[in-house]
């Protein structure tokens, strides 16, 4: 398609929905965000000025991300960014895409009890979006980030960088083994919590994904169960564990942390009103 044909940005995304409308279930967005990265414009730019014609190399770069896009790749990894808790984070394909769902364990753990000082720690952090959003409103909690990926902790770093949060100390670790011996007063993970046999793994962005930081064994469950099971040993008294977990899992996960010995379990819903994440308060006595 040359770029005098749809030249304009109504034109060149009415051009890109054309495409992208079979394989992909938000294609109006993907078109519009796609096109922002180009022009580097605010989504109000588009609507103010449709008819504004595009450069021909802004039509050709938008051409290349239309063209990936529809071949399946994630947005996210096109234009290296994601937006999570309104904070830009860098993005790759060495771990998870951070989800819209995820910003309803923040608000949980940020409305949680814990001191104005508390020690936290996030297992499996990923982009480190969970850790970061944290260090963003509680400047004075003491995080930190784990992963057990070599580059996705590179990359938490990276986005600890990037927002200049550097108080956040980021650890490769497989779950709790480089941190023995500390406390804390708050333990949050979205571990991998899909079932290895899951149908919808072959669907959409998570095909782009590995599968090391979505799937689990015993049917999901096997990283929740772990983690549950030993946060115990580094949990303060009456301090907080909080799980992500799929929306069909809750009961499962409510019951396991209540076999634990946890108290005052429970579910907390997302934006969509599924069961998002399960919390347990950990008393010792």
């Amino acid at each position: 398609m040359s770029q005098s044909s749809f030249s304009t940005i109504a034109e060149s995304l009415q051009w890109a929905y054309s495409l992208l409308v079979d394989s992909s279930e938000s294609a109006n967005i993907d078109a519009e965000a796609l096109l922002l990265h180009c022009i580097n414009k605010q989504r109000s730019f588009i609507y103010t000025w449709p008819e504004k014609v595009l450069t021909t190399d802004q039509f050709k770069a938008y051409k290349a991300m239309v063209e990936k896009r529809q071949q399946g790749v994630p947005v996210a990894h096109i234009i290296g960014e994601r937006e999570f808790w309104s904070l830009p984070f860098i993005v790759n394909a060495t771990t998870l895409i951070p989800r819209p769902d995820t910003e309803i364990l923040v608000e949980t753990a940020l409305n949680l009890p814990v001191a104005e000082t508390a020690k936290v720690l996030d297992l499996g952090t990923g982009t480190g979006a969970i850790a970061l959003s944290f260090a963003s409103e509680r400047p004075q909690w003491q995080i930190t980030a784990v992963d057990k990926v070599t580059d996705a902790v590179e990359l938490a770093k990276a986005n600890r960088q990037n927002l200049n949060l550097t108080q956040v100390e980021i650890l490769q670790s497989d779950w709790f083994s480089a941190i023995e011996g500390q406390q804390f007063q708050l333990i949050v993970s979205n571990p991998p919590y899909i079932d290895e046999a899951d149908e919808h793994l072959a669907m959409g962005d998570v095909r782009f994904e590995p599968s090391s930081a979505l799937t689990a064994g015993d049917a999901g469950f096997a990283d929740l169960f772990h983690i549950a099971t030993h946060a115990r040993a580094y949990l303060s008294e009456g301090g907080y564990l909080l799980l992500e977990h799929g929306f069909e899992q809750a009961l499962v996960v409510r019951q396991k942390l209540i076999d634990l010995g946890y108290d005052n379990v429970a579910t907390v819903r997302d934006f969509g009103s599924n069961d998002r994440c399960t919390l347990g308060q950990w008393n010792k006595v």
